[in-house]
C-alpha cells in the first residue's frame, strides 16, 4: 500500500477544501470498500480526508412528506430508522441484506452510492480494465463473467453495481444532494451512474471534488408496501447475482401504482421502466407480472456464461410482486 497523509474534517466547506489542496486526495466515510482498493492497489491515494465527522448522520421528514437521510449516516442506523422502516420497508430490507453486521456499522450511505464495481479483471491491477485503465480492454468479456451485466453493457464493461442499497433507492425515485466548491448540486439517482458506453471509467456525473451531502426520498405511498428480494451464491453476506426491489399499490383487483428496480444486471442500479409501464392499469396476477418482466428483460444481451440471470430475473420479478399483490388482497 502506498504511504498516505490523513485529515479529519468537521464540516462541508473544511472537507472541500482539504481535497482541493490536493488533487489525488480521497474522501474517507467508513472505509469498507476505499482500504480494500487500497490494499489491492487499485486506489492510490495520496491522502484522505476523514468526512465521517460531518454533520451530515442525521434522518429527518422534508417538508413534503418525504425523508432527508445524510450521508454520513451508517447502514446499520438506516436500516434500523423507524421511519424507514414504516414508510420503505424495502430500503431497510435492501440495506440489511449487505454486508455483515459489522461492515454496516462502519459503512456511509454516500460510500455505498460510490462504492465501484466487484469484477475480479477491476481488482487485479495485474489485468487490463478499461473501467481501471482506460483503452486497456475489457478480458471479461471472453473470460469469467457468470455474474456480469445482461442490461446495459457495451463491449468496453460489463460489470455490474454492488449495491444492495442503491436498487431500493433508484425504485424510490431518491435524489443525491452534494457540495462542490462552486455551490450545491443535485441528481436523481436514476440519472446519477453514467451509461458505460466507451467511457467506463467514468462512473457518475459527480463534478471533480464533490462531496455527497445526502440523499432525499420524495413522498411514495406505494412505498409502504415494497419488499426487497436478493439471490446471492452463498446464506452468508455476498454480492448479489440478481436482486429486485418492488412495490406494488393494488386497487380492486387492477395495479395502481407500481416501482420496479432491478440490482446485479447492469452497470447502475436498473430502473424497470417498461415493466412498470406494462403493468399500470393491468390486472394483478402472475400472468400480467411475467409479460412486464418479458418487456423489460426483451433489451437483455447476455454473456456466453450469465445467461440464466434472465430466467433468474424474470422469476424473481414475478415471485415479489405477486407476493405482494397476495398480501394486498388480504
Amino acid at each position: 500500500m502506498r504511504e498516505f497523509g490523513y485529515h479529519r474534517a468537521y464540516d462541508v466547506a473544511g472537507a472541500l477544501a482539504l481535497l482541493g489542496a490536493d488533487p489525488d486526495a480521497r474522501f474517507l466515510g467508513g472505509g469498507t470498500n476505499l482500504v480494500d482498493l487500497m490494499k489491492t492497489g487499485v486506489e492510490r491515494p495520496a491522502s484522505l480526508v476523514d468526512v465521517r465527522e460531518l454533520p451530515l448522520d442525521g434522518i429527518e421528514p422534508t417538508a413534503d412528506g418525504g425523508l432527508r437521510i445524510g450521508a454520513t449516516v451508517t447502514n446499520s442506523d438506516l436500516a434500523a430508522h423507524p421511519e424507514v422502516r414504516r414508510r420503505y420497508p424495502a430500503l431497510t430490507q435492501a440495506v440489511l441484506a449487505g454486508a455483515s453486521g459489522q461492515l454496516r456499522n462502519m459503512a456511509t450511505v454516500g460510500g455505498n452510492l460510490l462504492q465501484r464495481t466487484r469484477c475480479a479483471y477491476f481488482t487485479d491491477v495485474t489485468q487490463a480494465c478499461n473501467k481501471r485503465v482506460p483503452g486497456s480492454g475489457c478480458p471479461a468479456i471472453e473470460g469469467e463473467h457468470h455474474n456480469h451485466a445482461v442490461l446495459g453493457a457495451s463491449e468496453h464493461c460489463v460489470a455490474v453495481h454492488p449495491s444492495d442499497m442503491g436498487v431500493a433507492l433508484t425504485a424510490f425515485d431518491a435524489t443525491v444532494t452534494y457540495e462542490t466548491p462552486d455551490g450545491p448540486g443535485r441528481s436523481p439517482l436514476t440519472d446519477f451512474y453514467l451509461p458505460v458506453a466507451d467511457t467506463p471509467h467514468q462512473e457518475t456525473v459527480l463534478p471533480p471534488g464533490a462531496l455527497i451531502t445526502g440523499v432525499t426520498l420524495p413522498p411514495a405511498p406505494v412505498a409502504a408496501r415494497s419488499r426487497y428480494r436478493k439471490v446471492r451464491e452463498r446464506a452468508s453476506y455476498a454480492f448479489a447475482i440478481g436482486s429486485v426491489a418492488a412495490a406494488l399499490d393494488v386497487r380492486d383487483g387492477v395495479v395502481h401504482d407500481v416501482r420496479l428496480a432491478l440490482g446485479a444486471v447492469a452497470s447502475r442500479p436498473w430502473r424497470a421502466r417498461t415493466a412498470e409501464r406494462a403493468l399500470a392499469g393491468a390486472p394483478a396476477g402472475a400472468e400480467t407480472f411475467a409479460a412486464a418482466a418479458d418487456a423489460e428483460l426483451a433489451a437483455a444481451r447476455p454473456l456466453p456464461h450469465n445467461g440464466y440471470k434472465v430466467t433468474l430475473m424474470r422469476n424473481l420479478i414475478v415471485a415479489v410482486l405477486t407476493e405482494l399483490a397476495e398480501e394486498a388482497a388480504r
